[in-house]
């Protein structure tokens, strides 16, 4: 037993010296190894300190990227396609309120104007209304080269930015072919929209809008227009005021002073939607214009008030012109509703919901007597471009120097700015004339600019001879003539021109 157990003894011992044999080599093995990689190490480290110095050297060299803020560049985008969506309550709009023989060729203006006003906004649009230049016009940003990550300090990524205001262009352009409807020729309308959309529109709401305009730096305060009463409203109407003057009325157009009146819509149930789907498209038109999803309590705000003042117009319309007709007319309700939210669209962020009733109210009767008017001095505007948009536009520009509260400043993209240097206060809320004097000037100043502008343009295209198409092509129908087709081929001739 003795013996086995010096013989288990020795041969532990050996097992011991063995291992600790094994472990010495490997740690010397170890030890050699990581000799080795040390000095790797510091050869690597060297050139990649010089790799990382030039790295460093090149980032110094570059400008930092602006921050983009993703939720508001999601909420921009989100309204953009709402404003976007507003083109097909136009094409229905108008062709609602034409008649059959002219219907393609409104459904196809409002694509082809909207494909033409993407590529020109794209070109030189966008660089002339929103690129940093004087005050009269930008020069950057030309075919959207050399943008930044965002525009300016909005956090908004700028491509995002510039499809939202790209549709904003867009519905400018729609507005001015509605007073046009029935007797334009194809070509003259894609000349003309080339003007609207490449230059008028993006020039003079570069005054407003673009981030040196003339119109913002104005003492003692500046010129407001939250989302487009002037800018695009009054600008559409101007440009369709100067259109309809040059193109002069329809073939068989009788007015109400020569024994007439207007000649009816073919299709109320199309107009009505198309008028619903706008007043749809104006939540994005209003509320994106906040460019911030931050402000929560102005987009309520902007919201309600959109939709106060469309209820107030709408229903001001339709009571205004019953005891004159004697009859529930759905199409001056249609532009009621509509003119509503045209007039709100500048002070939407800066009145009371009871002021927004009033603004929309008012804005109903204002449209009805522009109508008026041009039936009175023989202006033919089939769709009643010029009463909405241009009129009720002018209106809700200077209601922003009437009726803002004195409450709020401005949308910022972590919320609202509501300091003493930003507040907004008009006329009834202690404000004084400063904020409607202010307002007179940016009205007067974009709305008088595009009408000359336009007349020059609209007598040029006519002497073309493209403007207007012939008597007998007119009198055929405008979609025979111009697109070899109607919208209605299943109704016979007879009872589409009878």
């Amino acid at each position: 037993m003795r013996s086995f157990s010096k013989t288990k003894f020795l041969l532990h011992l050996c097992a011991a010296a063995v291992m600790f044999i094994g472990v010495t080599s490997l740690a010397l093995s170890a030890d050699q190894t990581d000799t080795v990689k040390v000095r790797t190490a510091v050869a690597c480290a060297d050139t990649a300190g010089t790799a990382a110095a030039a790295a460093a050297a090149a980032l110094a060299a570059a400008a930092t990227p602006a921050y983009v803020n993703p939720i508001n560049t999601m909420w921009v985008l989100v309204t953009a396609f709402l404003v976007f969506f507003m083109q097909a309550g136009f094409m229905m709009l108008e062709a609602g309120f034409a008649r059959t023989r002219e219907t393609v060729n409104v459904l196809l203006e409002g694509i082809v104007d909207t494909a033409l006003c993407g590529i020109l906004f794209y070109a030189w649009g966008f660089a002339f209304m929103f690129g940093t230049g004087n005050g009269f016009i930008g020069h950057e940003f030309f075919f959207l080269q050399g943008i930044p990550d965002t525009y300016g300090s909005t956090g908004v990524a700028i491509l995002a930015f510039f499809l939202f205001q790209f549709a904003f262009a867009d519905t400018c352009s729609t507005i001015t072919s509605g007073a046009m409807v029935g007797r334009t020729g194809f070509w003259g309308d894609l000349i003309y929209s080339f003007g609207v959309s490449g230059f008028i529109y993006p020039i003079f709401g570069h005054w407003a809008w673009g981030p040196d305009g003339w119109l913002n730096f104005i003492k003692p305060v500046p010129f407001h227009d939250f989302a487009g009463s002037t800018v695009v409203h009054t600008i559409g109407g101007m440009v369709a005021l100067a259109g309809a003057i040059v193109l002069k009325p329809r073939l068989g157009r009788k007015f109400r002073r020569d024994g007439g009146g207007a000649m009816p819509g073919h299709d109320m149930t199309i107009a009505a939607v198309g008028g619903v789907i706008l007043w749809f498209g104006w939540y994005g038109f209003n509320p994106g214009s906040t460019l911030s999803a931050m402000d929560a309590i102005g987009i309520g705000r902007v919201a309600a008030n959109t939709t106060l003042a469309a209820c107030a117009g709408g229903l001001t319309a339709l009571f205004w012109m019953y005891p004159r007709n004697k009859v529930w007319d759905i199409g001056i309700t249609i532009n009621g509703f509509l003119a509503g939210l045209v007039a709100i669209t500048a002070p939407c962020y800066w009145v009371s919901p009871l002021g927004a009733i009033i603004i929309g109210a008012i804005a109903a009767p204002v449209a009805i007597y522009c109508i008026d008017l041009l039936e009175h001095v023989r202006i033919d505007d089939p769709i009643g471009a010029v009463a909405v948009h241009g009129a009720a536009g002018i209106w809700g520009t200077l209601a922003v120097g009437l009726f803002a509260t004195g409450q709020f400043g401005l949308p910022t993209p972590l919320g609202a700015d509501n300091t003493a240097a930003s507040i907004v206060t008009g006329l009834f809320y202690g404000g004084g004339y400063n904020q409607l004097i202010a307002q007179v000037i940016g009205s007067v100043s974009i709305g008088g600019a595009t009408f000359i502008v336009s007349m020059i343009m609209m007598h040029l295209v006519k002497l073309t001879g493209t403007l207007r198409v012939s008597a007998a092509g007119e009198l055929r129908g405008i979609d025979l003539h111009e697109h070899g087709g109607t919208a209605y081929p299943e109704i016979t001739r007879g009872s589409i021109f009878s």
